[in-house]
């Protein structure tokens, strides 16, 4: 930030004239103190604007909107085809896209979709790479710190995929075992504390998706994958032989999804939890999560088979952002 001789003040790319300031019986240290205040005062006023309309100013300068989805989130957010992403949170993501285009009067706005995993979900989102992410992510605090949480959209925890041969049925059965898990989820967090307080001696497998951990288990290399119970449903009904696979053991802990958003956008986020709060109210949403939880879904047309939950029925009634912990 500078100051120029005729009161001009730059701030970052952006420039703004003061008016001249006059304080009359003031010595001249006040006057200068009254100066400064006015002076920072103007600065605050103008980053807080401008971080409150970041997002859409963004995506208005560019004319593009970038969506992130993931490959393997069935039945959330998958591929049908090479670079055909479908799902739950697909269809929210492109209600969100025709939202921001009706709001920047933008009818012919690009929306452009980028593939994102575990790892760089949050970073790709944090540096303005992508504008938002409605996948299978868990809204929790430790998240909040880099990014801002839209409306709480499903509820899951922590269950296990297994061969219906391998005789597990519980965390229990795991001593000893190798258990693949996706890299970057809550769901390693949840099982390596488990698996210290049970002293259950499980080796655990890093997997770079929820892909390749299936492939793991389909290929007798881990007993078990540990994951929310939703996508194992997905992941089961999506693979090679769903007959030989289910979904065993209690659920560690419920978590609910959200689609992640830029931090400190309230502008954005109320545009986005409008979206998904008018879908709640109009009957909208249910019929998505019919569509996509409990009648027949691509590339097999096999239903996920499960019920709406008892926490994301409260959620429709009275929606909430509040993070799992």
């Amino acid at each position: 930030m500078t100051l120029g001789a005729k009161g001009m003040m730059d701030i970052g790319e952006q420039v703004f004239t003061l008016a001249p300031l006059s304080f009359p019986c003031h010595s001249i240290a006040e006057r200068a103190r009254m100066k400064l205040s006015v002076l920072m005062a103007a600065i605050l006023l103008t980053a807080t604007g401008a971080q409150a309309a970041d997002t859409l100013a963004k995506i208005a300068a560019s004319n593009k909107i970038t969506m992130a989805y993931r490959e393997s989130s069935v039945p959330f957010s998958y591929l049908d085809g090479p670079s055909k992403p479908i799902g739950f949170s697909v269809d929210l993501s492109n209600a969100i896209a025709a939202e921001v285009k009706k709001k920047l009067n933008k009818p012919n706005l690009e929306v452009s979709w980028m593939a994102v995993t575990s790892q760089n979900r949050i970073p790709l989102l944090s540096n303005g790479t992508v504008d938002v992410e409605c996948g299978s992510t868990t809204n929790n605090s430790a998240r909040g710190k880099d990014v801002a949480f839209a409306i709480n959209h499903f509820y899951t925890g922590t269950r296990l995929l297994v061969k219906k041969t391998s005789g597990i049925k519980n965390y229990a059965d795991l001593k000893g075992k190798q258990v693949a898990i996706t890299t970057g989820t809550t769901n390693m967090l949840v099982v390596r504390k488990y698996n210290e307080e049970k002293k259950l001696d499980i080796d655990i497998m890093s997997a770079k998706d929820h892909a390749d951990a299936l492939l793991l288990v389909e290929s007798d290399r881990a007993s078990a994958f540990a994951m929310d119970d939703i996508l194992l449903y997905g992941l089961r009904s999506n693979s090679k032989s769903p007959a030989d696979l289910e979904v065993v053991g209690d659920a560690l802990q419920v978590e609910p999804y959200a689609c992640m958003l830029p931090k400190d956008d309230p502008q954005y986020k109320a545009l986005v939890d409008g979206v998904i709060t008018g879908m709640m109210k109009s009957g909208e949403f249910e019929k998505l999560y019919t569509k996509w939880f409990l009648a027949p879904i691509p590339p097999k047309g096999l239903p996920v088979g499960l019920p709406m939950s008892q926490e994301l029925k409260d959620n429709i009634k009275t929606p909430s952002d509040k993070p799992a912990t």
